[in-house]
């Protein structure tokens, strides 16, 4: 309903002046424009609109006044109007023009003409029509009369009761029913379901009897599932269960999920680190360059060095950039690459081509990084040239605590697909074009005002003009680049209609523009707001895809609070980083892209930032109509408010926007009138600033009432106050006008809701496997379930929309999209439910995490509408803390899916402190706890707006709106209160914060309850507290009805705090729990009660900090008292007074057990208050009960314990969930019975250390039946962890023989191969040529080839994912017995895939096949792990564990205080727990000694003498620790006293040293068993700088079962580079292993078998020494056993295989950011045992020395760039210049050929390079130093590249480059034949040409095209070159020396040439004479008169004034 009035004119003015007019209608007021120099008629033509909530009686009355205008003084009235609406209301029109009447009653000439209507329906309040809500139609027939629901048009709250029929009442009573004060409650209203109530529709509330049946757990027990699933004939693996109720969670409809998070994780600064290497350039675009590159993150910028003339340059420079920013910031940098052709140090050089990315693509990378890949180069300043050369890289961006995996750093033998490996994301097509990004802004409303008000308020005193105080501009900053927009002079509301236009390669690899308003000053500009556009959710890049479009639409900006200060601590906030704390600004924009055709001639080819005018919004349709929304807040509770903020009155303001800011919302937004189409004027702002005056008009015009009365707070208890609201709950409401744009966000929360349910899920079944419950993938099928079904819905929702109006672009692609991805999720859910099995759950579970991902991505609405809520505490109006409420959440819709999650319910939030401010512990501590219930909507959907309030309460409104039902409540009463007792059981927590110095606690709990707390006995030094209490809050005060609380009880808030004897408590941590409530008239028993205790996650800041195990029970007190209540039994603890315990049925069920303790050793303790530990000795305890180890008597002399194993009893629950933690705790006794703490660890579970025994009715290992394993004894790529775990009862044969071509390939013993992968043609190498080299690098090319084979099973295996399980089952080498039909699919596997052998992760994938390298030796491999050892063997924990002992306070930054430096020691032993009695078998087993227990053989702890064996081969990747970006590395290793620092052998400037070094030390354990290896940067001067270490645990792995000692060959051979390097054989390491392991065995039988235990191996039996003769050995058999030692049953376990291990280099400066890595071995031998052998040699290979000869014999059609002199025609003076790459400074150049007329040059030169050549890496080593300061020389590896050049000689200027070739010399085309037969697809169609390689032919002869490019950059044939390549050795080079050019020996003959190039030298007279003669006879004939005429006149000039002078005297 509105009134509307257009006022045309007002004539019969007098005089000439400014006119206003004001229009008051039921107290609000409007004012028309001002008129300026009005003379007789003032046209003022503007409309305005009053919304009316109830309607307009006959009698009212409506009034206009006109008023002549002053600036100055106040306006003086001319006349009034008023009129008296009965007419109206008849009529709904009228058209009147009528005189004016002054102040004394009588009527003037004036005279005025309207227009007036009345709407009486236009649905704004009132009836409703069907299709805006979802009532039944029987609601409507209630009503009485035409309008239905008018008399409670918006709250039925008067009605005291309704008549509805029994009949229909369960399904149909409204709401209302719920809400009207009622009297008759009855049993049928309960069920009834109200059309809005916020449970989904078709669940009804169940009445109270049904109770039990809602409450059961969701996991109905297994068995009743199966059976139901038999009886209805289901497999049980299609079973899914659906959310019964949420295991986590109950289900609420009231109450909304707090967020237990606390702390803001933005803008709080990281350590990053981004590592480029720049590997080279290839296709460079330009002419003879000297490039170099620059690289650039950010601001900041580094160099590489200059490579001198060539197109493809090498470089291999590695850069590091650190950084320590946000994260959002972080991203936001630009990486930009760019190469520069000839910079020194007075040019700039110039651009060749660039290359941008930002960081934040490299991050979202897997692994963070981009290795080895080709960046396209394009020069931005020109659009229409293509391509100008690509750039091969390495990117990796690392933050703190990411482990980048580096790909395995080898040889690269392979040639580069430049195409293949572009540096571009997934998804990025390589041909990226340019495009133009126009970026639109309109206008922005709201601003806060930026300057101080004193001048402000002296000019207004002086002019009278009221300026704003702001001057806003917006800049826009993409890809690196920014634009920015004019400077709108003071204004709050600037318009500026301009677009910002950028150029970029589309798609851009920047994903973010940030769009900034800032505040133009004289001094600096501040930011006033920020806000980012992610591209990825404005586009989309799928086949139905769009581009990236926006808007037009509004952004809101959110950032510190609007007061303005000088000094703004928050100016953070403004400029986009962190969590803005109040509304800023809104910003009309919007943003198109446009492709460009760059061959279009038209086009600008600059990419520069372009400015320029655009037109308005044409269109407001497009940004949404306004409408009026309606806020409105009841606050039903403040507690838990920090005690820091005193106790002045507290109160709180919500605003939306800039309304209800009452302090500074200074600035309003104008905006599009509640009159059509009128200007806004000023006084408008008395609508929206008097909102403190909480009256309306006569008739109910409400005005809003933003923040609640002040009141003081009451003291909770020592940290906390309260606010005492009790039965009185203030209310706000607030009034608002926003572009109507619900859409958007009813779409986003349609999709969050779908995501919650499945997050909710997902969660369920995580907790269902953590806590080991039956079935959890029958739940993940019921997830799926829920899933596919929310995903139609959503479709058919969504389906709806496709035709509303007022959308942008954006909306409707983006609602397409959404369309698509939500029914193809649908579809892959249900797909993906049918394959949920108990095996696949883990890997389904991941995917469907993705979804999540991918709805929660989907769900975020780039294109803003309504600002989000603040609500902000204010104490003496300072404003103290706030918290943030997404509108979306509270957003109103009459569809339930779209309403917000929040909307009608009430929510629990915790208010924070703003900005910085809340970092850290001080954003721990809650500021304040708010129950709030917020509703927002439209206007004239209010009548709902209190639908979700807990019932039972009166409104009290103002004086005002007293009798209208439509009038919000001020504050509401409530009458109806029921009186509770909550009983909390605070049984135990565990792993809690370590706060106070000595790396303990002493923990109590604090539990709020609405405004009552309690506190738990403080429980000294610990950090696993059992407090076994019941802490009883009596007489708990609830507002509301009964049955709301028994579903929806308020939340319990539990703190965890730290008890200091000075000081206050610190904080642990928090956690909430909801109560499980029992009503009066409810039974206290099962299932219900009594409650179980859980576990509740307990948070501090953002981190998690241990775990509470409590349980809490709400108990109403009846009628008859307390006495109703169950009984609280237990006695009154006598020794801890009077406290409560846990009672009986709620504290678990104990049972006895035995907890034995293995006592090994303490190991790196570290002084303790500045005293050495010197008598250590270890207390364990566990649930009161404990044991303590031996004193060790010295520990410095032996740090083990002298008794090995001690026990104790404790009674532990049946429950292994429950159990508590086992504290193990070092204490050193000093002189007087002094006990210090050292350090101590919590065991939080002891699940891993608990002992079951066997089962004996499903005995695993058969020890019957024979089984025989078969070993193939050489395999190129080893088995994938072949043999899989033998089933029981399998006792197959699988016999293979070695195939026929192995056992060629082993008489012939032809083994070999120079190093990686090379490809042999003639010559085989013999085993002299091997080395341990040739071994690593064949290894390393295999695991490259299973790593890309890995990643191409995984992309297989998504694809298949279907038919991968149908497979799953045939492939025997997966799962699944080896018997019958699965072993022989397993031999064929076997013959037809050589399956890679990784880790144990990867059993799954089947192998894919390998093709077998042609002719590639077979070559001994080891294994080389590509990270730590011990990740691959479980830290070598098999029976010797390690606790880490803690120290001191956990730093409160996360930044800093790493675990690391709180560790003060290690203690190393084991655990065993079991049930009482043991089962007697184990004890009476043969050998079985009772001292030790369950820790039967193990080795005796006394000191051992070790000889520790280091290998260090190579380190990648180190941190550049010099200025000139490189390092100097060597290599120190420390083991206990012994400190080798290999300082002399240093390698100079090298990022990726090979060392290939071994180091013997000789060792104790258990003193010394800590081997730490670093690698140093050497410096000239100075100390040297760590770069970063590792550090090995060898005891672990000497004692470890996995027998880390000494890696087990592949193969065992006693010469050559492959020697057996243990001094134990195989057979005897096997029988010793067989011995220790009770194994039977070995038997070695007659035809290559061997029997261990139950299994039968097969292999070869002879061996051939270094004279060749062959031996009988048992060798072979006995490594086969080994090497498949895991299948052995009971003692069987993985061996170590010879290995290198990479590991990471750590910097304890940089903790948790590598500095590169370290491949390396360890080999330890016991001294007691036989010496070993030597160390193998592993240094690294010397580069073999050549000599390479090229004749250039002749050249041919070489371009002519000379005219002659003579002739004028065209000749060229040729020589041919020739380099080895990297050797420019050695370049070697023929004689010139002059005056060559046809291009044909005849040389007969000979250039002789020497060179240093590595074989295995396919480079030459070149050693020079950088320059000439450098201290010594540097080596280089660069390709061995011969460049031949030719160019025109000329005399005086300088020579001209004519064109060039490249020949790898690994890989170039052969030459052709003849001159003819040599063209350009040499060297451009390389890929199809025959490739030879000189090192294979050693002698070459032939034709080579010389290329160069033309101006259009097409390469062009610029001539030929006739040559011999001859490549000789060192040796070779002696015996047939040759020399220079066409010197001796074996000098070359003389060319050949013609005359004509000599004819300078023979005649010059000729020459001179014919040049004057011809050419410039005319020339010098003109300038020897030209000079006689000089002359003349000179002399002329010289003699006048003498003759002058004679003249005049006359003489």
């Amino acid at each position: 309903m509105a009134l509307l009035l257009q006022l045309r004119t007002v004539t019969g003015l007098r005089g000439k002046a400014d006119r206003i007019a004001k229009a008051v209608f039921r107290g609000l007021s409007f004012y028309t424009r001002v008129l300026e120099n009005c003379e007789d008629e003032a046209r003022f033509d503007e409309t305005f609109r009053w919304p009316v909530a109830s309607n307009i009686d006959g009698n009212e009355i409506l009034e206009i006044q006109v008023f002549n205008y002053s600036k100055v003084f106040t306006n003086r009235l001319i006349g009034t109007f008023q009129m008296v609406l009965q007419k109206v209301v008849e009529e709904g029109q009228v058209e009147v023009t009528d005189t004016l009447i002054d102040d004394n009653n009588s009527a003037i000439q004036t005279s005025i003409s309207i227009e007036i209507r009345y709407q009486a329906l236009d649905g704004t309040v009132g009836a409703w029509n069907d299709k805006e809500f979802l009532e039944t139609p029987s609601v409507h027939s209630e009503g009485e009369g035409r309008y239905p629901l008018e008399t409670d048009s918006l709250l039925s709250s008067h009605r005291q009761g309704l008549d509805i029929s029994p009949g229909k009442s369960t399904q149909q009573s409204t709401e209302r029913s719920f809400r009207s004060k009622g009297k008759e409650k009855t049993k049928e209203h309960k069920a009834g379901k109200g059309v809005f109530s916020a449970m989904k529709l078709g669940k009804t509330r169940p009445s109270k009897d049904d109770h039990r049946k809602q409450d059961e757990p969701a996991v109905l027990e297994a068995e009743d599932l199966d059976r139901k699933a038999l009886l209805q004939g289901l497999e049980p693996d299609t079973i899914s269960l659906a959310s019964v109720t949420a295991v986590t969670t109950n289900v609420s409809n009231k109450r909304s999920k707090p967020d237990i998070k606390m702390e803001p994780s933005a803008g709080r600064p990281m350590d990053y680190q981004v590592s480029i290497t720049i590997i080279e350039a290839r296709q460079l675009v330009g002419l003879n360059m000297d490039p170099m590159v620059c690289v650039e993150v950010g601001e900041e910028k580094k160099y590489t060095s200059m490579k001198e003339s060539t197109n493809c340059p090498y470089y291999n420079e590695y850069f590091v950039f650190d950084f320590h920013v946000p994260p959002d910031v972080m991203f936001d940098k630009i990486i930009k690459l760019s190469v520069i052709h000839s910079k020194n140090l007075l040019r700039s050089g110039t651009l060749v081509g660039s290359f941008k990315m930002d960081v934040g693509t490299v991050y979202t990378q897997p692994e963070h990084q981009f290795y080895h890949k080709w960046a396209i180069l394009s020069d931005p300043e020109d659009l229409t040239a293509g391509l100008k050369g690509y750039l091969k890289c390495d990117i990796a961006v690392v933050g703190k605590g990411d482990n980048i995996k580096t790909p395995h750093k080898a040889n690269e033998t392979e040639e580069d697909d430049i195409e293949g490996n572009l540096l571009l994301p997934d998804g990025v097509p390589p041909e990226r074009q340019w495009a133009r990004f126009y970026i639109k802004i309109y206008r922005a409303e709201g601003l806060p005002r930026m300057n101080t008000s004193i001048m402000a308020n002296v000019k207004k005193a002086l002019i009278g003009e009221n300026k704003d105080l702001v001057d806003p501009y917006v800049q826009v900053v993409f890809a690196g680049q920014k634009g920015k927009t004019s400077i709108q002079k003071s204004s709050y509301e600037p318009l500026w209609n301009e677009q910002i236009i950028f150029t970029e390669m589309f798609p851009p690899l920047c994903k973010r523009i940030k769009i900034q308003i800032r505040d133009s000053d004289k001094v600096n500009d501040v930011a006033i707001g920020t806000h980012f556009i992610d591209l990825r959710k404005i586009s989309n890049e799928g086949d139905k895809g769009f581009l990236p479009t926006f808007g037009p639409a509004w952004v809101n900006m959110y950032g510190s609070t609007r007061n303005y200060t000088l000094m703004d601590e928050h100016q953070e906030l403004n400029e986009g980083l962190g969590e803005g704390v109040s509304f800023r600004a809104r910003l009309l924009m919007s943003l198109a892209v446009e492709i460009l055709d760059t061959t279009n001639p038209e086009i600008n080819s600059s990419t520069e930032v372009q400015v320029e005018q655009a037109t308005s919004v044409a269109d407001q349709n497009c940004t949404g109509k306004m409408e009026e929304f309606f806020l409105f807040g009841a606050f039903l509770e403040a507690t838990m408010i920090d005690r820091k903020i005193g106790d002045k009155p507290i109160n709180f303001e919500v605003t939306i926007g800039n309304y209800g800011n009452q302090m500074d919302g200074m600035s309003k937004p104008i905006l599009q009138r509640k009159k059509e189409g009128g200007d806004g004027n000023e006084e408008e702002s008395e609508l929206l600033q008097n909102s403190s005056e909480d009256e309306g008009d006569e008739d109910g015009e409400m005005v809003s009432v933003s923040s609640s009365q002040p009141m003081k707070p009451l003291v909770t208890d020592r940290n906390y106050f309260h606010l005492p609201y009790f039965e009185r709950k203030p209310c706000i409401y607030i009034k608002s006008w926003w572009q109507d744009q619900r859409r958007r966000l009813y779409n986003a929360n349609i999709m969050d809701k779908i995501a919650d349910k499945l997050e909710e899920g997902l969660n369920d079944v995580q907790e269902m496997i953590k806590t080991e419950k039956p079935h959890p993938e029958r739940r993940l099928r019921g997830v799926l379930e829920e899933l596919s079904s929310g995903c139609l819905h959503f479709v058919t929702l969504a389906d709806k929309d496709q035709h509303h109006s007022s959308r942008t672009r954006l909306d409707r692609e983006r609602l397409k999209s959404c369309m698509r991805e939500l029914e193809n999720m649908g579809q892959q859910a249900t797909t993906l439910r049918s394959q949920v099995k108990k095996n696949t759950m883990k890997d389904k579970l991941k995917l469907v995490q993705n979804f999540l991902q991918k709805l929660r991505f989907l769900a975020d609405e780039p294109q803003h509408t309504i600002p989000d809520i603040f609500i902000w505490m204010m104490s003496n109006n300072k404003r103290i803390a706030y918290a943030r409420v997404p509108s979306k959440d509270i957003l109103y819709s009459i569809v339930d899916e779209e309403m917000g999650k929040d909307c009608a319910k009430v929510k629990t939030i915790f208010l924070k402190l703003p900005g910085k401010r809340g970092f850290g512990p001080a954003g721990w501590t809650v500021q304040a706890k708010m129950e709030i219930y917020l509703w927002l909507g439209l206007n004239k959907q209010r009548k709902d707006f209190l639908s979700g309030l807990p019932c039972g309460f009166e409104e009290k409104k103002t004086a005002r709106g007293q009798n209208l039902p439509s009038f919000p409540p001020i504050s509401l009463l409530y009458t109806k209160k029921q009186v509770f007792q909550l009983r909390a059981h605070m049984y135990q927590a565990r792993s809690l914060f370590a706060a106070d110095s000595s790396g303990l606690s002493d923990p109590f709990a604090r539990v709020f309850f609405i405004s009552q707390s309690q506190c738990t006995e403080v429980l000294n030094e610990t950090l696993c507290p059992t407090w076994d209490q019941l802490l009883v809050f009596d007489n708990v005060e609830l507002y509301g009805e009964a049955h709301e609380m028994r579903d929806d009880p308020p939340i319990i808030v539990i703190e965890i705090y730290d008890q200091d004897t000075v000081g206050k408590a610190d904080f642990m941590g928090r956690t909430f729990a909801k109560p499980v409530v029992k009503m009066s008239d409810e039974q206290y028993c099962p299932p219900r009660f009594p409650p179980q205790l859980e576990y509740y996650q307990i948070y501090r800041g953002n981190s998690t900090a241990g775990d509470l195990l409590a349980a809490f029970e709400l108990l109403q007190i009846g009628p008859g008292g307390k006495s109703d209540l169950p009984p609280i039994d237990g006695p009154m603890d006598m020794d801890r007074g009077p406290i409560l315990p846990v009672p009986l049925g709620i504290r678990p069920v104990l049972s006895k057990y035995r907890v034995e303790v293995l006592f090994w050793g303490l190991r790196d303790l570290k002084r303790v208050n500045l005293a050495q530990v010197d008598r250590p000795r270890v207390d364990i305890e566990c649930a009161g009960k404990g044991v303590q180890s031996a004193l060790i008597q010295n520990y410095k002399k032996n740090p083990n314990f002298s008794t090995l194993v001690k026990w104790f009893e404790v009674d532990l629950p049946e429950n292994e969930l429950l159990h508590p933690p086992l504290n193990i705790r070092v204490v050193d006794c000093r002189a007087f019975g002094r006990y210090t703490l050292v350090g101590s660890h919590a065991v939080s579970s002891l699940r891993k250390f608990i002992y079951r025994p066997p089962d004996k009715k499903a005995q695993h290992w058969n020890m019957t039946g024979e089984i025989v394993v078969n070993m193939e004894p050489e395999v190129p790529i080893k088995k994938m962890e072949t043999m899989v775990k033998l089933e029981a009862n399998s006792d197959a044969v699988v016999k293979l023989d070695v195939s026929e071509e192995e056992k060629e390939r082993k008489k012939k013993k032809k083994k070999g191969g120079g190093g990686g992968g090379e490809e042999v043609e003639e010559e085989e190498p013999d085993d002299s040529m091997l080395d341990w080299w040739s071994k690593y690098f064949a290894s390393i090319e295999t695991m490259k080839e299973q790593l890309r084979q890995q990643e191409a099973a995984a992309a297989e295996a998504e694809e298949k994912e279907e038919m991968e399980m149908a497979e799953g089952k045939q492939v025997g080498n997966k799962r699944g017995s080896m018997a019958g039909k699965g072993s022989k699919a397993q031999a064929k596997n076997k013959e037809k895939s050589k399956a890679p052998k990784d880790d144990k992760k990867k059993k799954q994938q089947s192998a894919p096949e390998l093709p077998e390298k042609k002719n590639k030796p077979r070559i001994d491999e080891l294994k080389v792990f590509n990270k730590e050892l011990e990740t691959e063997f479980d830290n070598f924990e098999d029976w010797l564990h390690t606790f880490n002992l803690l120290r001191g306070k956990i730093g409160d930054n996360d930044d800093n205080a790493t675990e690391e430096e709180r560790i003060v020691g290690r203690f190393k032993g084991s655990i065993c727990v079991y049930k009482m009695p043991l089962p007697d078998d184990i004890t009476k087993e043969a050998g079985y000694d009772p001292s030790f227990g369950m820790f039967q053989g193990i080795p005796s702890n006394d000191p051992i003498n070790v000889l520790v064996r280091v290998y260090v081969v190579r380190a990648t990747d180190l941190h550049p620790a010099d200025i000139n970006g490189k390092a100097d590395p060597y290599i120190a290793i420390k083991l206990g006293k012994t400190d080798i620092k290999d300082k002399e052998n240093y390698i100079s400037k090298q990022l990726n040293p090979v060392f290939g070094k071994s180091f013997d030390i000789e060792a104790t354990f258990p003193m010394e068993s800590m081997l730490t290896v670093a690698v140093y940067d050497w410096d000239l001067v100075g100390t040297d700088d760590l770069i970063g270490e590792t550090k090995i645990d060898l005891e672990n792995r000497y004692y470890s079962k996995h027998r880390a000692t000494c890696g087990v060959s592949h193969t065992y051979s006693i010469h050559g580079y492959n020697t057996w390097r243990d001094p134990m054989k195989p057979s005897q390491i096997l029988s010793k292993l067989c011995k220790d392991g009770k194994v039977d065995g070995p038997h070695y039988g007659p035809g290559g078998r061997v029997k261990v235990a139950n299994r039968v191996f097969t292999g070869p039996t002879e061996i051939e020494d270094e004279n060749g003769q062959k031996k009988q050995t048992d060798e072979h058999l006995a490594l086969a056993v080994l090497r498949h030692w895991e299948d052995i049953p009971w003692a069987g376990c993985k061996l170590v295989p010879e290995h290198v291990e990479t590991r990471p280099l750590l910097n304890p400066d940089k903790p948790g950011i590598e500095q590169g890595r370290l491949e390396m071995w360890v080999d330890m031998f016991p001294m007691d045992m036989p010496a070993p052998g030597p160390a193998i040699d592993i240094s690294p290979r010397k580069p073999k020395k050549y000599e390479l000869r090229v004749i250039v014999w002749n050249t041919d059609e070489v371009i002519l760039e000379d005219d002659d002199y003579f002739t004028g025609e065209k000749s060229s003076d040729i020589f041919v210049r020739g380099w080895l790459k990297g050797q420019q400074e050695d370049k070697q150049d023929t004689d010139v050929h002059y005056h060559s007329l046809t291009g044909e040059g005849n040389f007969n030169w000979r250039y002789i390079f020497p060179f240093d050549y590595l074989m295995a890496e396919e480079k030459i080593v070149i050693s020079k130093k950088e320059s000439m300061f450098s201290w010594d020389e540097t080596e280089y590896k660069i390709p061995a590249r011969l460049t031949l050049q030719v160019w025109d000689a000329d005399h005086f200027s300088a020579d001209d480059f004519l064109g060039a070739i490249e020949l790898d010399l690994n890989r170039f085309p052969r030459g052709a034949k003849t001159s003819k037969q040599c063209s350009l697809e040499m060297v451009t169609n390389e890929a199809e040409l025959p490739m030879i390689s000189i090192f294979k032919q050693k002698r070459v002869k032939g034709w080579w095209p010389f290329v160069a490019r033309d101006e259009n950059d097409e390469l062009e044939v610029t001539g030929k070159v006739e040559a011999e390549l001859h490549l000789l050795t060192a040796e070779e080079a002696e015996k047939s020396p040759a020399g220079l050019a066409r010197n001796e020996p074996d000098p070359l003959e003389k060319p050949n040439r013609p005359d004509t190039s000599f004819i300078w030298f023979l005649n010059p007279l000729k020459s001179i004479k014919y040049l004057i003669c011809t050419r410039y006879k005319w020339l010098i004939i003109k300038i020897v008169l030209a000079l006689l005429l000089l002359v003349m006149v000179a002399l002329f000039l010289y003699s006048m004034p003498g003759y002058m002078v004679k003249k005049l005297l006359g003489a």
